[in-house]
């Protein structure tokens, strides 16, 4: 201990608690912190970290800095006023000072040591034998002056000597029972010791054995837990799949009729006014090789007939950016149509869309779509839509390249619009049905104009499972009919998988699907961007925006 400071004897009270620690430190930091000189554990304070600090200084102790957050009183006032009044930034520590935290029980008290502090010696009187005075002073007198060698001898066999028979014997045998005492009582210690030492082995082993049944036990319910939570997934993947993303799968209703390649006009049926019935034309079941009907007269540009127009429908869905997937032969049905295709060639003609749009199920008016990409090999076609002019946030359906969905045997969902209007209808009572068919039966765009203001554009979600697949198909058993070309098909990742394109009526079992890559790659090419890559960007702009000078 360095003499020439002070040193501080600290008194500790912390509810009935009490200690008193030592220090000759020249800093001495409070606190929760295990590195302080003085650590106090409580939770009576809710302030952790740093308390306050003493310092030796000028030869005296001083406290030098504290938490103003916490309410010291130094001897019942305010550190904090005190330290104010003084015009200080220190407070010296004087011999009995005591400093505390308000309200917690929590203080200590100081003494301060001098380093010249007297001794206190006391004096003690003690009776001693005659013969120990005698053995000194021939000690004392002895030529040979063996130091404490010659009286602690000559100390020995006066004792000896002036013991009684008595004393002797009572020594002895309390020596004796001391011994034994302690033999007995080792080797009780030792046999308790061997004995806890084997049941204690018993014991782990029995333990192991548990633990190791706990072990088993655990990984069968684990195992459990699993094939539960995947049956669960499994049921409720259709539902949880409809309600997140079936308002972003879209009806797509369009419009087409044949145009003339050399005049542009529209073709037409022949006008069936114009021609009489020849009085020669033979009677039915006999024939003439150089006669022909009116209804096998090549279309015409011409004349008052009927144009020559198609309806059709499909499914498509959001993928975000406004970007519908479908199918090409859903944007463009004259490819799959035999007789379409051979009017075409004989009339020199080419099909011209009248109308292309997509019923959303929460948006009562329809969307045009602008189809901006068609596959060449695969049947996948990208579409545009106009956001702004949606009243409402459109889902978009997230797809899945990577994951291990993709498995025969594993659970698809498909939601898409099988049977188009005629579905819809049959989701209604029969009387309403009736009704609507009635009003709007002749015009297929007015009836789902109808349905679609009044919230009945829904689409029809089917569980499956996956029966085969190669690196171009997905074959499914997931219910589906036309219409439903376009459809999504989800995996069990909940994300697309595949694009619905194929509808087998005979064989439910053998529905195909196209793999999800085929799409990405075409939107990509389209100018899409993940949801992430434009999060991004846009997080990148907001940034540069806040960073720019003004």
């Amino acid at each position: 201990m360095n003499t020439a400071n002070k040193s501080l004897i600290i008194h500790i009270n912390v509810g009935n608690q009490k200690r008193t620690e030592f220090f000759d430190e020249d800093r001495i930091r409070f606190g929760t912190e295990p590195d302080y000189e003085l650590q106090v554990r409580t939770s009576r304070v809710k302030k952790l970290g740093f308390w306050f600090e003493i310092k030796r200084e000028d030869g005296g102790y001083h406290i030098t800095r504290f938490d103003e957050s916490l309410d010291l009183l130094l001897n019942g006032k305010s550190l904090k006023s005190l330290i104010t009044a003084n015009n200080s930034d220190r407070i010296s520590i004087k011999d009995g000072d005591r400093l505390s935290i308000d309200g917690t029980g929590v203080n200590f008290s100081f003494f301060v040591v001098e380093p010249d502090s007297a001794l206190v010696r006391a004096n003690r009187f003690s009776h001693i034998a005659p013969f120990i005075d005698e053995a000194a002073l021939d000690a004392a007198s002895s030529s040979k002056r063996e130091d404490a060698k010659i009286f602690l001898r000559e100390f020995t066999k006066e004792l000896f000597r002036e013991t009684s028979l008595t004393t002797k014997l009572i020594i002895l045998f309390s020596f004796l029972f001391v011994v034994f005492s302690l033999l007995y009582f080792g080797f009780s210690f030792v046999s308790e010791i061997r004995k806890t030492r084997e049941q204690v082995a018993r014991q782990e082993e029995v333990i192991q054995r548990l633990e190791k049944q706990i072990q088993e036990t655990n990984e069968q319910l684990s195992n459990l837990d699993k094939t539960s939570q995947q049956i669960i997934k499994t049921v409720s993947l259709a539902p949880n799949l409809r309600v997140q993303y079936g308002d972003g799968v879209c009806l797509i209703v369009g419009t087409y009729d044949l145009v003339s390649k050399e005049n542009g006009k529209v073709l037409r049926y022949p006008d069936p006014s114009i021609y009489q019935p020849d009085p020669f034309e033979p009677l039915e079941g006999e024939s003439t090789p150089t006669k022909q009907s009116p209804f096998q007269i090549t279309l015409t540009t011409e004349g008052n007939g009927a144009p020559v127009e198609y309806d059709f429908i499909g499914t498509g869905f959001h993928v975000g950016g406004g970007y519908i997937v479908t199918n090409r032969h859903v944007v463009q049905p004259w490819e799959e149509d035999e007789l379409v295709i051979q009017m075409m060639k004989q009339a020199n003609a080419r099909p011209h869309v009248k109308r292309l749009v997509v019923y959303f199920p929460k948006l009562p008016n329809p969307i045009p779509l602008k189809v901006v990409s068609i596959g060449r090999r695969e049947d996948v076609a990208i579409g545009t839509i106009d956001l702004p002019l949606t009243t409402s946030d459109i889902p978009a359906l997230p797809m899945d390249t990577s994951s291990d969905a993709v498995t025969i045997g594993k659970t698809v969902v498909s939601i898409g619009y099988p049977n188009g209007p005629d579905r819809l209808l049959a989701m209604l009572d029969d009387e309403e049905a009736r009704s609507i068919s009635a009003r709007f039966g002749s015009s297929r765009q007015a009836l789902l104009n109808y349905l679609a203001q009044a919230g009945k554009i829904q689409p029809l979600t089917t569980p499956g499972a996956i029966t085969d697949l190669d690196s171009k198909r997905i074959v499914h058993d997931a219910k589906t009919a036309e219409g439903g070309s376009g459809a999504p098909l989800f995996g069990q990742s909940g994300k697309v998988i595949g694009v619905n394109f194929g509808v087998f009526t005979e064989n439910t079992a053998s529905n195909m699907a196209i793999p999800i890559k085929f799409a990405i790659e075409l939107l990509k090419d389209a100018g899409w961007k993940p949801p992430e890559e434009m999060q991004d960007e846009q997080e990148k702009q907001i940034r540069a925006t806040q960073t720019s000078p003004k």
